[in-house]
């Protein structure tokens, strides 16, 4: 027994959670100070094992700390100098502060990471090149506009590097120094308009981003090596190699040099030219007249339904006229096909033109609007139209055109190839192609005209790609070129190739204008006439009835649903009146359901019908389901029905599931401007409603629901005041939080994904002041980080002084409520007078009095409360030893009824006893000696 207690109790001198005490002497010095009458401390400690483990993971844990420091979202100004006096710091973040300097910071030298985004640099901080370990660099979105040689040179082990988002129009030459090193460079969204020389040096570079700076020209130099793997320059007027050939990826641009070397390359003067504006304000009038060089007016029952898609030359230069129908119900197709480095001519209509803000919006600033959001710095031409049935007035600052006159057609002509021909304008309309891009093109303009092919132009890709290599110029070409040549031509419209469709990928559209023909069959205006003029014969065979077809336009006119077979009938009835019944089985898939068809995978992809199935039961031959692994769905026995969310009206049945507001919701608000665009909220509920099955619509709001918690979504597209409100019920209970935000952030990063296809649109996220009448919100922050949203557990609104819990407000999780310290190892503390401390309570011994200290015990004492709170603390009996030796006390505490109605377990007071007896036999032993 005595050698399992010297085992078990580290006396003076042994480790200690792993800290070595001095203990030479020991004896000695008890029996000098005993002599002199003096108090010999003893010091006597229960180690458990998982202690001595758990003390190195502490150390470890408290040294990563000290590596890595993050003090982003912070205010700062200066340096703290807590952070500078730390050496061993590897890793330090400063994002989004207010520091314009970092003096001091030459001090770390071991630092390897460093994130200074997102401050006030006007000046780049020379003191980094003292950071010789350095290999992670962030200085992007500051105001930097020179970084001073001397700097690079110094950092050899640099790896990564970000300067983007600031004013930099050149590169230092030291920046070579890197190059055995640097692996990851962006530069995009800076002044930069030649390509910066260093680069070209950097032998080991993998990534490089220059998007959205000013280049005309890309070096081939730079595609020579195989160690880049990824590239992005879009927002570029590059002329060489195009724009539409650096999308494609490394591996195209490589094949676009490739073929430069095998001869010079040609001159393309290409131009999409778009014609927008009202219904009937004469677009077709214009455009057919231009190509025909004549006055030539288009009757009203001709008007464009949808797009249409004509070429026509004008000296050198080829014209791409894209004539976009007026009505409100196409525009949500219109947005797809409109792309940058477009000629966009906005056709007025000066006879219903009046000056007040109301027609100015819909003749005019309702295109310039979502024109200026979807493609930021277009080209417009204003063209005013019906002039001869104005009054001679002063005509605003627009080219003025009677349709009816060639002179001013020619007129008009000479104005587009004007502005056509300003290289400010239009930086990039000239494009550098290899030969063999035009010899392609040529091609597959001669097969689409043959005979053999059909109307609609569809053809198989590996069809077609076997028809081009049977040509004799391109037979020694491989595929893999042959179809980088067809993803430049989808790019510049020329053909439509959707390879990132799954049931689209084999298929190539020759005749785009086809592809604008599935479009309208079920995006069109007077929609609902559409289904009430299907024909007999059309219900006879798709095995329907006139009741059916009332019911079809019921439902779409209160829901604006329509049943698979309601689909069918709509689109066999359209393609009968326009002669292509041979297509129908194509398009729609093969009933029942054995193909899905390509007019919904394309409806789908862009997000303009939601497919919603009805079921009664589950599916018993639905496949498993493998994370990590494609999960293919079986066709269920419900039925198919397709939401269209642009002909969506009524809202009372999302109101009435929701019950209203409750002032105690948690809500934020997404605020868009100018405003929220045509078709946005109609997208997102798409894709919303995609993620969480069950769900209400209607107009302007919609109801998802997730593991049983509701959340409203509310569209208010108010002038200076559009937003999309997300509320949801507030959590009952701390632990729902975490469910609660991740809802509402699942839906943000929703918005902010889909936001990004309008690049001139401006979104950000605000949580409104609790306080009712307040006017104030709270901002948050971006959400590109990994940090958490806010480090404060309390908000303090500016406007009201009222403060509320951070996770009312913003994504935060309250903190759990604090649990009581765990018990720590047994620490005996014994003198020649008797004081004996267990835990951090203490027990005072003597020969006659025994008094015990209020503290924290094993056990409860009797007299306490149902807390364990000991009001009233009592002497217990003591251990009493020979003579000479202190008299040890334990404190047994007991509930009020007695020892046997303990809650505590048979096993924790075996172990309380065994460690009393322990020690008694100790204290023996030493008395002994």
């Amino acid at each position: 027994m005595l050698r399992f207690l010297r085992a078990s109790l580290r006396l003076d001198g042994e480790r200690e959670g792993g800290v070595l005490w001095q203990s030479s002497g020991r004896r000695e010095r008890h029996q000098r100070r005993k002599r002199k009458g003096e108090a010999s401390a003893w010091r006597i400690q229960l180690v458990p094992r998982c202690r001595v483990m758990a003390q190195p993971r502490a150390c470890q844990e408290q040294e990563d700390r000290l590596r890595e420091v993050n003090l982003s979202i912070q205010r700062l100004r200066v340096l703290p100098p807590s952070v500078l006096s730390n050496s061993m710091l590897e890793s330090l973040d400063l994002d989004r502060n207010k520091l314009r300097s970092i003096t001091g910071i030459s001090r770390l030298c071991n630092l390897k990471k460093l994130i200074l985004s997102k401050n006030e640099f006007v000046d780049f901080p020379n003191e980094i090149q003292s950071l010789v370990c350095l290999e992670r660099l962030e200085l992007n979105q500051n105001q930097i506009r020179i970084i001073p040689e001397g700097v690079f040179s110094h950092l050899p082990r640099l790896k990564h590097l970000r300067l983007n988002n600031n004013r930099l129009c050149a590169l230092p030459r030291d920046l070579a120094a890197c190059r055995g090193s640097l692996q990851y460079l962006n530069i995009s969204n800076n002044l930069f308009r030649t390509f910066p020389q260093p680069v070209l040096q950097l032998a080991r570079l993998q990534e490089f981003h220059v998007q959205n700076n000013a280049l005309r020209q890309l070096p081939r130099e730079l595609f020579q090596g195989q160690s880049l793997k990824m590239f992005k320059a879009s927002g570029n007027p590059l002329r060489e190699p195009p724009s539409e050939v650096c999308a494609g990826g490394v591996q195209q641009i490589r094949n676009y040099f490739s073929q430069l070397q095998h001869g010079l390359g040609q001159e393309d003067k290409r131009v999409k030219t778009m014609f927008l504006g009202a219904s009937l304000a004469g677009k077709s009038t214009i455009c057919r007249s231009l190509k025909q060089g004549q006055s030539r007016l288009v009757p009203k029952e001709e008007r464009t339904v949808g797009i249409e898609i004509s070429e026509f030359k004008i000296e050198d230069f080829t014209f791409l006229f894209w004539d976009f129908a007026g009505q409100l119900e196409y525009y949500m197709t219109h947005h797809v096909f409109i792309t940058p480095q477009a000629l966009v001519i906005l056709v007025i209509n000066l006879h219903m033109y009046q000056t007040n803000d109301k027609t100015f919006k819909e003749l005019v600033g309702f295109w310039i609007n979502n024109l200026s959001m979807r493609v930021p710095n277009s080209v417009v031409l204003p063209v005013g139209t019906h002039v001869d049935c104005c009054q001679e007035q002063e005509i605003l600052n627009l080219v003025a055109v009677n349709c009816t006159d060639h002179r001013a057609i020619r007129k008009l002509e000479a104005t587009i190839l004007k502005h056509v021909k300003n290289e400010e304008l239009f930086p990039e309309v000239v494009r550098v192609l290899p030969p063999l891009y035009r010899q392609v093109e040529a091609a597959i303009a001669d097969i689409a005209e043959s005979e053999e092919m059909a109307a609609h132009g569809m053809m198989d890709l590996q069809y077609l790609l076997s028809k081009l290599s049977q040509r004799g110029q391109l037979a020694s070409l491989n595929r893999e070129l042959l179809q980088d040549i067809l993803r430049y031509l989808h790019r510049v419209g020329l053909v439509v190739w959707y390879e990132e469709i799954q049931h689209l990928e084999n298929t190539v559209f020759l005749q785009p204008t086809f592809l604008i023909t599935m479009f309208k069959l079920l995006v069109r205006h007077h929609l609902v006439q559409q289904l009430e003029s299907i024909s007999v014969e059309t219900l006879i065979g798709e095995r329907a009835t006139i009741r059916d077809r009332a019911n079809w336009v019921w439902t779409f006119k209160s829901k604006a649903m329509l049943c698979h077979q309601a689909v069918r009938a709509l689109v066999k009835h359209q393609l009968c009146s326009e002669d292509m019944r041979d297509v129908f089985e194509e398009i729609m898939g093969h009933r029942p359901h054995r193909g899905r068809g390509k007019l919904f995978s394309l409806l789908e992809h862009f997000e303009l019908c939601l497919e919603v199935k009805h079921t009664e039961a589950l599916n018993p031959q639905a496949r498993e389901f493998v994370p990590g692994k494609p999960w293919e769905t079986t066709q269920s026995q419900g039925k198919s029905w397709y939401l269209f969310p642009t002909y969506l009206n009524q809202t009372e049945e999302v109101s009435e599931v929701w019950g209203g507001d409750h002032p105690e919701d948690l809500h934020i608000r997404a605020y868009f401007s100018p405003e929220i665009p045509e078709g946005f909220f109609q997208r997102f509920l798409v894709k919303a409603c995609s993620f969480y099955s069950t769900h209400w619509v209607a107009k302007v709001t919609c109801l998802l629901v997730c593991n049983g918690k509701p959340l409203l979504i509310k569209e208010n597209n108010q002038r200076a005041y559009s937003y999309l409100e997300l509320r949801g019920r507030k959590p009952s209970e701390r632990t729902g939080f975490q469910f609660a935000w991740d809802f509402l952030v699942a839906l943000v990063l929703i918005i902010q994904k889909l936001s990004e296809e309008w690049p001139g649109l401006h979104v950000c996220v605000k949580t409104p002041c609790r306080t009712s009448g307040c006017p104030a919100e709270f901002l948050w922050p971006d959400m590109d980080g990994t940090g958490a949203m806010t480090k404060e557990d309390v908000k303090t609104c500016g406007t009201c002084g009222h403060r509320f819990g951070a996770e009312l407000l913003l994504p935060k999780v309250p903190r759990p409520l604090e649990e009581p310290p765990a018990q720590p190892s047994a620490c005996y503390y014994v003198t020649s007078y008797g004081t004996t401390s267990f835990g951090p309570s203490s027990i005072q011994v003597t020969r006659q009095v025994r008094t015990l200290l209020p503290g924290h015990c094993c056990l409860p004492c009797p007299g306490t409360n149902r807390n364990g709170l000991a009001p009233q603390m009592k002497a217990c009996s003591g251990l009493q030893a020979g003579e000479g030796t202190p008299h040890l006390q334990a404190a047994l505490w007991t509930p009020h009824s007695s020892l046997r109605h303990h809650p505590l377990c048979t096993s924790e007071l075996v172990v309380w006893v065994f460690r009393v007896v322990l020690t008694a036999l100790f204290f023996q032993n030493i008395s002994s000696e």
